[in-house]
């Protein structure tokens, strides 16, 4: 499974946030990804009838500090492209045999997965997971699928005694946010991060002084450029398993990401509480 930048997966999730000059970059990029490598910032200005500035411009926006890193980024993920290329997602089409939807969606959740380790930022992570260990409380808010994820990472920190609670309905978010405080983390989790009920929860929660957590697709919206810390998610285009599906496995590992996160980091004081609830779900407590 790679782990580095997936310049692909990168531009496929940032495209339609560009600019319309920026965006002319990303098609030519895209459509000639073997030959980049090879240009020179002014040659490639000019194939994509763009500017060297304009070339500048594109690779900041994608993260990148300047057009060599760019290049290198491109040179690092060929090879993981000919295999993108090879076992693309694949929707689920009316009438499928069931044993194509079982390796379909598989290989759809594996991709989902291996797409979010290309865009999800270590650093982040790493700041995500300290404002975790300092938290006096963690509040989770998402809507519909989102909301299952808050519900999952709830009962995960729960099980290491972090006073945590998932809010999944926009009445219960907006007086949870009012009550939060410096020392709180909240954390949103919006696939598009343009839900209207997770934004006005945000303006909120924004006013407390709490630290605040996005998980949200790779790509520029309101909930991004709003928080704190941004863990990003890449998703399949596809129509049967859009949104929800997608989204949620890639949410989840997130979540376990950070969960493992915080309780590695702590384990020598959560251990006994690990112990305790494995105990008594497993029903020890009952010999």
């Amino acid at each position: 499974m790679a782990i580095h930048d997936n310049i692909l997966i990168k531009i496929r999730e940032r495209k339609e946030s560009l600019t319309p000059v920026e965006r002319r970059v990303a098609d030519y990029v895209l459509a000639n990804l073997e030959e980049i490598p090879h240009l020179s910032i002014k040659r490639l200005a000019q194939l994509s009838k763009t500017s060297d500035a304009s070339v500048l411009r594109f690779c900041k926006t994608m993260g990148y500090g300047g057009y060599r890193s760019f290049i290198v980024s491109v040179s690092a993920s060929l090879g993981s492209m000919d295999e993108e290329h090879r076992d693309p997602y694949t929707d689920i089409q009316p009438g499928d045999d069931l044993s194509v939807i079982i390796a379909n969606i598989s290989r759809n959740n594996c991709r989902s997965i291996e797409d979010t380790l290309s865009v999800l930022d270590r650093n982040e992570v790493a700041r995500a997971v300290q404002a975790l260990r300092e938290s006096g409380r963690i509040v989770f808010f998402g809507i519909g699928a989102s909301g299952l994820v808050c519900r999952d990472a709830e009962q995960k920190f729960s099980r290491i005694n972090k006073m945590c609670h998932a809010y999944t309905d926009g009445h219960s978010q907006l007086t949870a946010a009012t009550l939060l405080g410096k020392g709180d983390v909240a954390i949103f989790i919006s696939n598009s991060g343009d839900t209207a009920e997770i934004l006005d929860t945000l303006e909120i929660a924004k006013k407390s002084g709490a630290r605040l957590i996005a998980i949200t697709k790779y790509n520029r919206s309101e909930l991004a450029d709003k928080s704190d810390v941004v863990l990003s998610i890449s998703t399949p285009e596809v129509t049967i398993r859009s949104g929800a599906m997608g989204s949620r496995i890639a949410m989840l590992t997130v979540i376990d990401i950070l969960f493992a996160g915080v309780a590695s980091a702590e384990y020598p004081h959560v251990k006994k509480y690990l112990t305790k609830t494995h105990d008594i779900l497993s029903g020890k407590h009952r010999r």
